[in-house]
């Protein structure tokens, strides 16, 4: 298949997504700090993009005690340190076609930092490409970063929320488990080959379609077609534009992939992620499951 620009796939916010050809340009770019972050935490040190920090999911965007993500001071200072002030955009990418990087650019957006992208194709279509890798680790001169205002309340779900959002499911609310096959049906607690932990029950929330993350994306990584889109979670999964959508996964990561597409790609203006996900309705005692 011919290689879609970007601007040709007919994305309803195609500005969230740019080439690794505009990566290449904008490397030495003040005003652009290219991030990365990764399933494979050591992933970074064995090469990356030339001048692009790295952000750890555990280490950076998530509180160490509470299963939470950082406070607004902790995220003001993340971003000091990694020379990033208010208006820098920044560019994600990552392995795994990007599900960490879109779960950064999440944990970005709860603190209204807005000018943020993904680079289509992620660290594979980089590296597939032949372009330059460096194992030297940038530093950049500390920003003020003012401590921002988070707001959980517009792009996340929480457990109470998906609760009340049960009843909703099919009059003008849907839900989405970007879960593989077998943890959606109930014969795996995780993916396959994965430890099979983290949950004391399987199955799927009552109402939930599945349309696993992955298959938002083409063999090289890059995402499809707004159209091929639109039939994978309109057409097969019955969602509307119009809808109030939640989605989860195992622990919200997948699920910020998902929410990415359809909110950034397909333009879909009420969509959450639960990231308390399986591993908190699975452990939830009394908690209502199908299989």
């Amino acid at each position: 298949m011919t290689e879609q620009a970007i601007e040709e796939k007919g994305y309803a916010h195609p500005d969230y997504l740019v080439s690794t050809e505009w990566v290449a340009e904008h490397l030495d770019d003040p005003s652009v700090r290219i991030a990365e972050s990764d399933e494979d935490v050591l992933l970074y040190e064995t090469g990356h993009i030339p001048n692009a920090v790295k952000l750890d999911w555990v280490e950076d965007l998530n509180d160490p005690l509470v299963r939470d993500y950082l406070d607004p001071e902790q995220f003001a200072k993340l971003m000091s340190e990694k020379g990033i002030g208010p208006d820098t955009t920044v560019v994600f990418y990552g392995d795994r076609n990007n599900w960490w990087a879109t779960y950064a650019l999440w944990v970005f957006q709860l603190f209204g930092h807005d000018k943020v992208k993904i680079m289509d194709g992620g660290r594979t279509k980089w590296e597939a490409e032949g372009r330059e890798m460096t194992t030297d680790v940038p530093t950049f001169e500390k920003t003020d970063y003012p401590v921002p205002t988070r707001d959980d309340s517009k792009i996340r779900a929480f457990k109470e929320d998906v609760e009340k959002h049960l009843d909703k499911v099919g009059k003008g609310g849907s839900m989405i488990d970007v879960r593989s096959p077998g943890e959606y049906s109930g014969e795996l607690l995780h993916m396959p080959d994965y430890p099979q932990e983290g949950a004391l029950r399987g199955g799927h929330i009552p109402g939930a379609a599945n349309v696993p993350w992955a298959q938002a994306v083409r063999e090289d990584g890059t995402f499809k077609s707004a159209e091929e889109l639109r039939e994978l979670y309109e057409g097969k999964a019955g969602l509307k534009p119009d809808d109030d959508v939640i989605a989860y996964c195992r622990i919200g990561e997948r699920s910020s992939h998902t929410w990415f597409v359809l909110k950034y790609l397909l333009g879909y203006d009420n969509v959450r992620n639960y990231d308390g996900s399986w591993t908190e309705w699975g452990n939830a005692v009394r908690a209502p499951i199908e299989r």
